[in-house]
């Protein structure tokens, strides 16, 4: 192993250079106008993997953006991995706040700034980078290997759940590998074994059949957008609770080890707060901060809007307002069923003087994956034998969807080994990947070969 890691280190400012290529593709999946950028992404991700030693690789054509499919399967007996990623990225807007051009790559102090560096572009692409590292050493991989790069993860994945649906044959392996999420601090190595889940509402207050003047109509006619503030106002009390019933009915409690481990990591809450330029913390009374951001449910208003929006005045006493309203759900609570009792809820709460409509634009349910299976543990040693320390274990606030579908269809187990930080601005400007990560996350990549293997 000696061998192949020395050739990661030393072709480590190759890697460099190949990743700005792949950065400088502005694969924004969102936008109509990036669709050649889209598939020259796709085609990107086909050669590299070709060049690495990928015996078969394939872009699948779909409704929407392609799929990058390869296997090299020259290890009978051995287990086979599934490697997933993404090559679309989230718009640059606002752009003005970019330091540097966002499909310019730039280093700096270490790290490489460009939308893409971290999320995905950058973690997906250590993987590429240690095959290609197994082959020119070895001249073969310990393992089978599966990769699966799609561009549509940051739209949701429509595409991709359609394809895993209709090829289980063709995606069949022991376990799935993702490098999609964070390590807990600079130069710590982390698994993460948890990801909350997502229901996202939208709720419209209906009034008058017009705009109305405030002055003469105001004191007689329902006003949508105080309407909308109140039943807000309702959804939690003051302790940080969600009032919806049966809301909790089914969330799984943190277990008294997990609270432990938890605590163990020493988070520094001032340090967070000072991050996000705040002077004090809250939340649900009663859990930590990690606890709370972590393991508990949570309904956030991520948007409102209605009315005169403009600058100066304009007195109008509004038709409709909207919230756009998030609810981050942990394991065993069903996206679906809170969808319902959400809608059931907001309705009781409004008067009769306006109607009520409320949507469900989307869900994703939360993920719980075992420490003690065999790839998790592969995992765990690779990353203790690249960083050189002992790893901790930790779960995301944040959602990847796609995570149950690969659960419950292909019926593999999932690997959440994330290189990037919560801090490298992924999806708001001057987006950057720590080069160290990079280059511990190639050589945690082979380790993981090896060690799941069992060679």
């Amino acid at each position: 192993m000696q061998n192949l890691i020395n050739y990661i280190k030393e072709n480590e400012n190759n890697y460099i250079e190949e990743l700005k290529e792949f950065l400088r593709i502005p694969s924004i999946s969102t936008l109509p106008e990036n669709k050649d950028d889209i598939n020259k992404a796709a085609d990107f991700v086909s050669e590299k993997l070709k060049q690495a030693g990928i015996s078969r690789v394939e872009v699948f054509q779909t409704e929407g953006h392609p799929i990058v499919y390869g296997e090299w399967l020259g290890a009978p007996g051995k287990p086979t991995v599934l490697i997933y990623g993404h090559y679309d990225v989230q718009p640059v807007d606002p752009i003005e706040l970019w330091d540097n051009p966002p499909f310019d790559p730039v280093v700096k102090d270490g790290k490489i700034y460009a939308r893409g560096a971290t999320d995905d572009k950058g973690q997906m692409f250590m993987h590429v980078k240690s095959v290609e590292a197994y082959f020119k050493t070895f001249g073969s991989l310990p393992l089978n290997v599966k990769f699966l790069i799609e561009g549509e993860e940051e739209i949701g994945s429509e595409s991709l759940e359609k394809f895993i649906n209709n090829n289980t044959d063709l995606l069949k392996c022991d376990s799935v590998l993702i490098s999609d999420t964070a390590l807990y601090g600079p130069g710590i190595p982390t698994l993460t074994y948890g990801l909350r889940g997502l229901c996202y509402m939208e709720v419209e207050v209906i009034g008058p059949n017009r705009d109305l003047h405030s002055g003469t109509f105001g004191g007689g006619v329902a006003n949508p957008i105080n309407i909308l503030a109140g039943i807000i106002s309702k959804l939690q009390d003051k302790n940080g609770k969600i009032t919806i019933p049966h809301f909790y009915d089914d969330v799984l409690k943190l277990s008294k080890k997990e609270r432990e481990d938890f605590k163990a990591l020493k988070f520094s809450e001032k340090k967070f707060a000072d991050s996000v330029g705040v002077v004090e913390l809250k939340g649900e009374k009663g859990f930590s901060t990690l606890e709370r951001i972590w393991a508990r449910p949570t309904l956030d208003c991520n948007g409102i809007f209605g009315g005169f929006t403009g600058a100066g005045a304009k007195t109008v006493l509004p038709s409709k307002a909207t919230a756009k309203i998030s609810m981050r759900l942990v394991p065993e609570q069903n996206p679906k069923k809170i969808a319902k009792l959400f809608e059931n809820y907001v309705k009781s709460l409004a008067p009769k003087s306006v109607k009520i409509a409320v949507k469900n634009l989307h869900g994703a349910y939360p993920v719980l994956t075992p420490l003690k299976g065999s790839a998790t543990v592969a995992a765990t040693k690779a990353m203790e034998k690249a960083f050189g320390k002992k790893i901790v274990y930790m779960r995301e606030g944040g959602s990847v969807p796609i995570v149950t579908v690969f659960t419950k269809k292909l019926k593999a187990p999932v690997v959440l080994m994330g290189l990037g930080l919560n801090t490298e601005n992924l999806h708001s400007p001057n987006e950057h990947f720590n080069l160290k990560h990079f280059q511990l996350g190639i050589i945690s990549s082979a380790y993981f070969m090896q060690e799941y293997s069992g060679s």
